[in-house]
């Protein structure tokens, strides 16, 4: 069978809620076209709570995907205290963005119990067409901390005779190497035959277990990152082959220019931003989304404020979606006290011992005994520990 893999169409995402819409339905019904199951790995909406308007929108969106005619067909489902009310295979789980409370409805459920969709978070879909069967696992998207302990609880186990998917929505760290808290590809369940998931808005094909690891990106842009100007589309997964491909959807052009100076006057600012905007409308067919980053100094005697960067928004607002970051962009007093930063020291003063004055008036403000050292507390308190073991040390501490 053919698996299309939409992921993070963000439907509701008010700053482009046109290009957010037209490119979900683009994708989907291209994906209806060429496959047989379409999975939707998280985020199809952008909020817990879309307005009704939204909700509206996807009912019809989703209803015209109900009515094709699927060879494919959901044949079993088995989850914890959930229901499958349709034998479309349309699979999806909830993401990030649509989280609530545990036990609460999400705009997906709604969706679910509409029968345009099956909910498959924490449940397991088996969908078959002409004797050979898929079977779907669905991990929504949690709190990063909850993960592991939540894969441990479930188990997901891969079911016999079937080509299985796990599919979820977290932060993976060797995609994401920001937090310890974020799932490693060796935490995923073993027996797989292909993950899939979302949250992450750019393309990611790798391996885990010794099987395919892919995420298609978001159909719409929703951060200006650097990352994120490659195409939009979705992944189509041949079960027979193991292969699979990239289909686009057309999408207006995203660029990002980081542009340097030194000693900047006003002027130099401006005449440089707008030589790159002209540069890159001179190319455009559509109305672009352009984000400029401002870096370096600005000549002594001016400041960020006088920078032309609300007059270049302005000026070319009818003919681009401007974002111009100016935050980087400083005068040499301000460069000088962030290189002070960088080597741990304000004035004369290292910020270690600054921040040990402060805590120690703090001390004396509160009443403690003169005797409590507040050096010794300050580095219990900021110490790599998690936050319950520093408490339970300074409580300790503070007893002794």
């Amino acid at each position: 069978m053919k698996i299309a893999i939409v992921s993070d169409t963000h439907i509701g995402y008010e700053r482009f809620a046109e290009d957010a819409l037209s490119q979900a339905t683009e994708a989907l019904e291209k994906a209806s076209q060429m496959a047989d199951i379409i999975l939707l790995p998280g985020d199809v909406f952008d909020r817990r709570a879309p307005r009704p308007d939204v909700i509206a929108q996807s009912i019809n969106l989703f209803r015209e995907l109900s009515r094709k005619k699927w060879q494919a067909r959901v044949v079993e489902f088995n989850g914890r205290g959930t229901k499958c009310y349709t034998d479309v295979p349309v699979v999806a789980i909830s993401g990030t963005h649509e989280r609530t409370a545990e036990g609460k409805d999400n705009p997906l459920n709604l969706l679910g119990l509409a029968g345009l969709i099956v909910d498959t978070s924490e449940a397991t879909t088996i969908i078959e067409k002409d004797g050979e069967r898929v079977a779907i696992y669905g991990l929504g998207g949690i709190s990063e901390e909850r993960v592991r302990d939540k894969l441990t609880e479930l188990d997901p186990k891969p079911v016999s005779g079937a080509f299985n998917v796990f599919m979820l929505h977290q932060s993976i760290y060797e995609i994401l190497p920001f937090s310890n808290d974020f799932i490693h590809y060796g935490d995923l369940p073993k027996g797989f035959d292909l993950y899939v998931c979302g949250h992450i808005h750019s393309r990611v094909e790798a391996d885990v277990h010794g099987k395919k690891f892919l995420i298609p990106g978001s159909t719409v842009l929703t951060q200006f990152k650097e990352g994120e100007q490659g195409n939009k589309g979705f992944m189509l997964f041949d079960t027979k082959s193991y292969s699979y491909e990239f289909v686009e959807v057309k999408t207006r052009e995203f660029a990002v220019r980081n542009i340097e100076f030194s000693d900047a006057t006003p002027k130099e600012v401006d005449q440089r931003c707008e030589a790159e905007i002209e540069s890159i409308l001179a190319k455009s067919r559509a109305k672009p989304i352009i984000k400029i980053n401002l870096r370096g100094t600005i000549q002594s005697g001016f400041t960020g404020t006088d920078m032309p960067i609300h007059a270049l928004m302005l000026k070319y607002s009818e003919r681009a979606v401007l974002d111009i970051d100016g935050s980087k962009l400083v005068s040499p007093e301000v460069q000088m006290d962030i290189e002070g930063i960088r080597e741990n020291r304000l004035g004369d003063l290292p910020i270690k011992e600054l921040g040990i004055s402060i805590f120690s008036a703090r001390l004396k403000e509160l009443g403690f005994d003169q005797s409590t050292s507040a050096s010794e507390l300050f580095n219990i308190l900021s110490g790599e520990q998690n936050k319950e073991k520093a408490v339970k040390e300074a409580m300790e501490f503070l007893d002794r």
